[in-house]
């Protein structure tokens, strides 16, 4: 049975008193036993003061990206086993952000995808089409090649660790949001092209989140469609007040 998801990325927000008065609020207003589960992705300066806050709690702690290498010579990079020693359970792979800004690329997702499943980290590996490729009817070849990309060279046993984020470029930040239906369109596409590369039983297994201007008013429309296993959240999870009526509003099947 895949997991209710709901995850908020705080990109580069909160500075280390904002982070301390968010999680705090946050712990209190979601209680043990919360049906979907919850993660927060705070920048790297705060993550272990995060972890120290929300340990016991129903709130679990990811970080925003890392490298696909142990150690060495990568100045501003954080490894691994670094992320695990801090107690961080979730690592965020291949945000749109990421690919764009800081030129990742399918490769390097499917690197990174790996060693976090060798550190036993799980990742959220995000992928998304541009609206020019949306229009241009280019969608679906290119979720489906960042899909088998991100994915080459992973087990069917491994894939069951590993969370989908679709989030269409598009509607990052933008205000703009998926109708319910190309939402649910693409992570059915999603889920489908798991069962070819893997199997029906497995693709069942793997939750597949929707990103873009999720807010407390369409979360649960989203959430109440066969193919959309909660959220992958930006600005609307930085109010704890905001964040948890998403979570409470999510429907888990």
């Amino acid at each position: 049975m895949r997991k209710t998801i709901i995850a908020g990325n705080w990109k580069m927000n909160h500075t280390g008193e904002q982070v301390k008065s968010v999680l705090t609020e946050l712990v209190a207003d979601v209680a043990l036993g919360v049906k979907p589960e919850v993660v927060v992705a705070p920048v790297f300066p705060y993550l272990e003061t995060a972890v120290q806050l929300t340990q016991g709690t129903a709130v679990h702690i990811a970080a925003q990206n890392m490298h696909f290498e142990e150690s060495g010579a990568y100045t501003g990079e954080v490894s691994p086993s670094m992320l695990v020693d801090i107690g961080v359970e979730y690592v965020i792979i291949g945000h749109s952000e990421r690919r764009t800004y800081f030129n990742e690329t399918d490769e390097t997702v499917n690197l990174k995808v790996k060693a976090a499943l060798a550190h036993d980290l799980i990742p959220i590996m995000c992928c998304g089409e541009t609206l020019q490729q949306r229009e241009q009817g280019e969608m679906q070849r290119f979720i489906e090649g960042q899909i088998e990309a991100g994915l080459a060279g992973i087990s069917k046993e491994e894939v069951e660790n590993i969370v989908i984020a679709y989030e269409p470029i598009w509607a990052i930040g933008t205000g703009k949001t998926a109708t319910v239906e190309q939402a649910q369109e693409v992570c059915a596409l999603i889920r489908r092209k798991l069962e070819a590369l893997y199997d029906i039983k497995t693709a069942d297994k793997i939750s597949i989140l929707y990103g873009g201007s999720v807010k407390s008013g369409n979360v649960g429309e989203l959430t109440s469609s066969l193919d959309i296993d909660g959220g992958l959240v930006g600005g609307a999870s930085l109010k704890a007040d905001e964040f948890t009526k998403i979570i409470t509003t999510a429907v888990v099947k």
